[in-house]
């Protein structure tokens, strides 16, 4: 014979009892949910061990022990506990445990660089706030030393001025030389114009030098003709005057000394005639060496001073990149010379700054934990060296927290970012705390080969207190609510490979019957078909095994007892096909 929940076969010696909502049963008070804390808040993995086939008994047993506690349901002196199928709403969750930290965890690292020549490695600590303290934002935290910075900071000071000086020095001699190079530039372009103007004035056509020299020749020779025909003109009337004069001297007209006189006279016109002419003959020659060769001779020389200038503009042009070039390249290397002395007078400015540490939040001072591997790693204290990029404290913020948990891959896809989730603290076990899914790692942690487990985080909406790094707690995380759905508790379900069933309670024996399933929860699971709400499942379907195996082995008992399960028969045509019996 069998218990049933809701319409018990034996009415008149047991009450009534009511089946559970499905609501309830996940609703239950504190009391419920402490009852059995290892099963509750274990992670969804464990879960969902109900699909694996290999049950023990005595899980099996605690399981029914639970059901019965949970749903008021009371096994009295049957073999089959059962439960009543109902349509309901079905709220779908995932419970998995973390740890506590907080979403503003900032670390505090030693940002000074090791000074060199000092003697010490790394830089001691002079001063350093209490572990555990609660500061606020601006509070002082860490006091390194500065005496070895603030004597590097001295001696950059005067490395910066020296530099500074030079760049000032190819500053100037940059610009001097911009102004010599134009002069020289324009120098030499006036040398190129006032050659190419000789040239020309010297060719011109119309009223070059060298026409104007050949018509003042030719003028020359024309006023030597006019000469010599003067002289010549002058000689003949000397001539005829001295012979007139000589003609009277013999007939005693005219003395001795006039006629010397007319005799002289012709002498010098004729004297006077004769230089004409070689006059003359001078000009031609000067016209004839002109035409010949000094024309040839000066245009050469023009052209060749044309180009000499030409090619001195050239070489002022090459030599004034050279030098603009050569004042660039030093006034460039004074430049970065002198910004790398200030970048390093601003490095250790910044650097001497940084041997104070303030807090950047509000938050809980947090030691760093010496590293066993890194041997040279000292405990975090006063009067320690510190090493460049040490970790040395943590600084979170305690108002904003959030849960670092681990959630398997067989309901990995069922968690996504956003998804709301309720967290409750162990060591708060009377709050709870509204949540949100942050992330969800791509990549399974490495820390079994068998089990992949991916790191979830779940953020605490707004601010809490009285919350500490490292606290347990439990998330349950909200994945779907199901409207008006079929199902039955967890346990009720057996699954052997790729076969799933449970055992349905009918004509006072159990049947095996195929379903299908859907979603779950740590509770109930959806039934998609093979079950219709109002029958009645068996919630310790081990027990219906073992039966069967005690009916192989010796006579059907008759004192009572539940029948074994038979192939139940199909009722309807959704039970139309074969139902597997044991």
């Amino acid at each position: 014979m069998s218990s049933t929940i809701d319409t018990p076969r034996h009415a008149a010696s047991s009450p009534a009892i009511s089946p559970p909502h499905p609501h309830e049963v996940v609703a239950q008070d504190d009391q419920e949910l402490n009852h059995d804390a290892d099963d509750a808040r274990q992670p969804a993995r464990r879960k969902r061990r109900w699909l694996v086939p290999a049950l023990s008994v005595a899980g099996v047993a605690g399981i029914i022990v639970t059901a019965m506690l949970a749903t008021g349901m009371s096994q009295r002196d049957e073999n089959l506990v059962l439960y009543t199928v109902r349509r309901a709403d079905l709220p779908i969750t995932i419970v998995e445990r973390g740890t506590l930290e907080s979403q503003e965890n900032v670390k505090i690292v030693c940002e000074l660089d090791d000074v060199r020549g000092d003697g010490i490695d790394g830089t001691p600590i002079n001063w350093l706030i209490r572990n555990g303290a609660s500061v606020k934002k601006g509070d002082l935290l860490i006091e390194f030393a500065s005496s070895s910075l603030q004597a590097e900071l001295d001696d950059q000071i005067l490395d910066t001025e020296a530099a500074r000086s030079q760049q000032i020095q190819a500053t100037a001699k940059y610009d001097n030389q911009i102004t010599q190079n134009k002069t020289a530039e324009e120098n030499a372009e006036l040398t190129v114009k006032l050659a190419e103007l000789e040239l020309e004035m010297y060719t011109d056509q119309d009223s070059g030098t060298l026409k104007l020299e050949m018509e003042e020749i030719r003028r020359l020779i024309e006023d030597a003709n006019n000469e010599i025909l003067a002289a010549q003109a002058n000689l003949e009337l000397k001539k005829n005057e001295s012979q007139g004069v000589e003609t009277l001297f013999k007939l005693g007209y005219a003395g001795k000394s006039e006629l010397d006189r007319t005799r002289l006279d012709f002498l010098q016109a004729e004297s006077s005639h004769a230089a004409k002419i070689n006059k003359l003959q001078t000009q031609l020659a000067t016209l004839d060496k002109k035409e010949k060769f000094e024309q040839q001779m000066q245009l050469l020389t023009l052209q060749g001073a044309l180009e000499t200038a030409r090619r001195e503009h050239e070489q002022v042009l090459r030599d004034n990149e050279a030098l603009l070039n050569q004042a660039r390249a030093a006034k460039a290397a004074a430049d970065e010379s002198l910004k790398k002395e200030e970048e390093r007078l601003a490095r250790y400015k910044e650097q001497l700054e940084k041997t104070k540490v303030y807090a950047p939040q509000d938050g809980m001072v947090v030691y760093a934990v010496a590293d066993s591997r890194r041997y040279w790693m000292e405990e975090i204290r006063e009067g320690a060296n510190a090493r460049e990029r040490q970790h040395i404290l943590s600084l979170p913020n305690l108002k904003r927290m959030q849960v670092k948990l681990s959630v398997h891959e067989s309901v990995l896809n069922q968690v996504d970012e956003g998804l709301r989730a309720t967290v409750q603290v162990e060591a708060l076990p009377d709050r709870k705390y509204p949540g949100e899914v942050k992330a969800v790692a791509v990549l399974a942690d490495q820390v079994s080969t068998d089990t992949k487990m991916y790191e979830t985080t779940v953020t605490i909406d707004g601010e809490v207190d009285q919350l500490r790094p490292g606290m347990t707690a439990v998330v349950e995380i909200h994945v779907a609510h199901l409207k008006d759905v079929v199902s039955v508790p967890v346990q009720a379900i057996v699954q052997v490979e790729d076969k799933t069933w449970c055992y349905v309670e009918r004509g006072g024996r159990a049947h095996r019957r195929p379903v299908e399933l859907g979603m779950t929860n740590d509770k109930f699971v959806e039934i998609k078909s093979g079950v219709e709400e109002g029958e009645q499942v068996v919630l310790n379907p081990m027990a219906v095994m073992d039966e069967k195996d005690r009916e192989q082995s010796a006579p059907q008992p008759d004192d009572g007892a539940a029948p074994p399960p038979t192939e139940e028969p199909p009722a309807s045509p959704s039970d139309a096909a074969p139902a597997d019996s044991i």
